[in-house]
């Protein structure tokens, strides 16, 4: 291969650890003797991959076709089943129903706005089982109004380097925006190819989540700090919900 996409590059340098912390997050919760989970934007699986090698059943979502391909690559390698389906968490009536639902990295936050927010929720509680939880991540306003501004993280190695900048947006509330460029080398000319993607994300203050899983039907049973190990305060940076469809 001569260029990597952005994809692989982005899955190759994203922190392993948290996958590990999403599993024992998702594990201490539901047990593999529980039913069918769906793993919602999925990403490049490697969730899923440590969960399927746990013992659970699961099945992963994506939107990005790319993504998707990447999971596959990852499940063959690990030799684990995991079945994977493309698709729009905002319309999801192609799947059947789940005993677990989950979602992390923060990826309610690149929907748009609340109602997006919202619809994707009653979404997945059309295809919760009643009884079933649904667990999942989202950063809070103080991560994007005091900790992204001006934030930059620089990587480099012996054929490619990483910049990740992040603004606020002064006419948008709770979001950000992050540049995120690599420079990758030619295995057959030495030269750089320069990769580029502009992610913008958005969240809101925790009522507004807690009235968005009401309306969609969901309940609440806990918000947490630091993947479920503390409880939530003014620093915390990102939230952990565990919620149930009771009806």
């Amino acid at each position: 291969m001569i260029y990597q996409s952005f994809a692989e590059l982005y899955d190759e340098l994203f922190d392993p650890a948290m996958y590990d912390q999403w599993l024992d997050f998702v594990a201490q919760r539901v047990s593999p003797a529980d039913g069918e989970l769906l793993d919602l934007a999925c990403g490049s699986g490697r969730l899923g991959v440590l969960l399927a090698q746990r013992g659970y059943q699961v099945s992963g979502l994506d939107l990005s076709e790319e993504m998707l391909a990447l999971a596959a690559k990852h499940a063959q390698e690990a030799d684990v089943t995991m079945p994977l389906m493309a698709g729009d968490m905002l319309d999801l009536t192609m799947i059947g129903e789940y005993q677990t639902v989950t979602c992390f990295a923060d990826s309610f936050c690149y929907l748009p706005d609340l109602d997006a927010v919202t619809a994707a929720f009653r979404q997945v509680h059309d295809h919760l089982t009643v009884g079933g939880k649904f667990l999942f991540d989202v950063i809070t306003p103080h991560q994007t109004d005091d900790v992204y501004p001006g934030y930059m993280y620089n990587y480099v190695d012996d054929t490619r380097a990483f910049i990740w900048t992040s603004y606020g947006i002064e006419d948008e509330e709770h979001a950000a925006e992050h540049d995120l460029t690599f420079f990758t080398q030619n295995e057959e000319t030495g030269d750089y190819h320069k990769v580029t993607e502009l992610h913008h994300e958005r969240t809101y203050v925790l009522p507004d989540y807690q009235a968005a899983l009401k309306a969609a039907g969901l309940t609440v049973q806990r918000v947490s700090a630091d993947f479920g190990n503390a409880e939530v305060a003014a620093d915390t940076t990102r939230w952990f919900f565990e919620v149930t469809r009771e009806a």
